[in-house]
């Protein structure tokens, strides 16, 4: 039976990874920072079969011995601060979690092949806000970096770090540069949930309206579920390499709008939407669209879930989970 240990597991795409791996018959672990985290409970409740590990992406120490209980084949590094805007308000700590928190568990996973001679192979979590101001349209893994944000700039870090102990070590170790991808798993401060969870309480009667930032911003969504069945089969290769993870098709904030309110019946949207100057990027990505040619040849990777049934099903969720909470709310 392979083992693999998630970090960032209690994440939007850890729980769907999780579970891709026991049904392929994985021993998971997962990672969780702290005593009482009340993630655990919950990770407990959903996911029994993920066998909970205590550890911290700046302790080096306690990741050693994640490796040491796990004794993994694989190991995947969702863990981050994933949401973009935060990184402006709190730069170090987005730094050091989302670049240095690399570092370390690359030097935990080295410092254990050399203890126990197994090899062990390594997923990195990169993502397409690398690209930030796009030098090309499509992007594709070869395409100049820039990234806009802090939270981009630690995840260009990582990248490279990534592909320098590939180069120096000779570890398996691959990124997954992906795209925007999305589920009803998704935090609620993300705009595409933020979206969903609003228009399905316009819906019901909960809400007035959604306050929004760049309307015209575009981006490649997918579906996470079928995202980390990339991260898996990078990991399944003969060598390691990094890959652009994508659908190819680009929406705005309009098209999720539109895609969302017609859902619930709502055709004419424009008057329960309004642009607040505070959800404004300090420099913003306006564009993203990726290449996915080299993951389609090379893994047979592609996309299930098109952007109208993510959005669909989004919205869907939300309106149930809405409906039972304002139900509970009144009796």
């Amino acid at each position: 039976m392979k083992s693999a240990l998630i970090t960032g597991i209690t994440g939007q795409d850890g729980p769907y990874l999780a579970e891709l791996l026991y049904e392929k018959g994985y021993r998971v672990y997962g990672l969780i920072q702290g005593q009482n985290n009340p993630k655990a409970a919950r990770l407990a409740e959903t996911h029994p079969y993920v066998e909970i590990l205590s550890g911290n992406l700046l302790d080096l120490s306690s990741l050693m011995r994640a490796f040491s209980a796990a004794e993994p084949d694989e190991v995947y590094n969702l863990g981050a601060i994933s949401f973009v805007a935060y990184s402006w308000e709190n730069a170090r700590l987005t730094t050091d979690v989302t670049g240095g928190g690399v570092l370390n568990v690359l030097e935990a996973l080295r410092f254990y092949q050399d203890q126990t001679g197994k090899q062990v192979r390594f997923y990195q979590a990169s993502s397409s806000e690398m690209f930030g101001k796009v030098q090309e349209v499509p992007q594709r893994e070869s395409t100049l970096l820039w990234p806009r944000s802090p939270y981009a700039v630690a995840k260009v870090y990582g990248h490279h770090l990534t592909i320098n102990y590939r180069e120096s070590y000779g570890l398996h170790a691959s990124s997954g540069i992906l795209f925007n991808h999305e589920s009803p798993r998704r935090g609620q401060e993300f705009v595409t949930r933020k979206v969903t969870q609003s228009v399905a309480r316009i819906s019901l009667g909960l809400q007035d309206r959604i306050a929004l930032g760049n309307l015209d911003a575009e981006r490649d969504w997918g579906f996470a579920g079928d995202y980390v069945e990339a991260m898996w089969l990078m990991l399944q290769q003969h060598e390691a390499d990094d890959y652009v993870i994508c659908t190819g098709e680009s929406h705005s904030i309009r098209d999720l709008l539109t895609i969302a309110f017609n859902e619930v019946g709502i055709s004419d949207w424009s008057h329960l939407v309004y642009s607040d100057p505070k959800f404004f990027r300090p420099a913003e990505v306006d564009h993203l669209i990726g290449d996915a040619s080299k993951a389609r040849d090379k893994l047979g990777w592609s996309p299930k879930v098109s952007f109208e049934q993510l959005v669909r099903m989004m919205v869907q969720n939300d309106v149930d989970e809405q409906s039972k909470l304002s139900t509970g709310t009144r009796s």
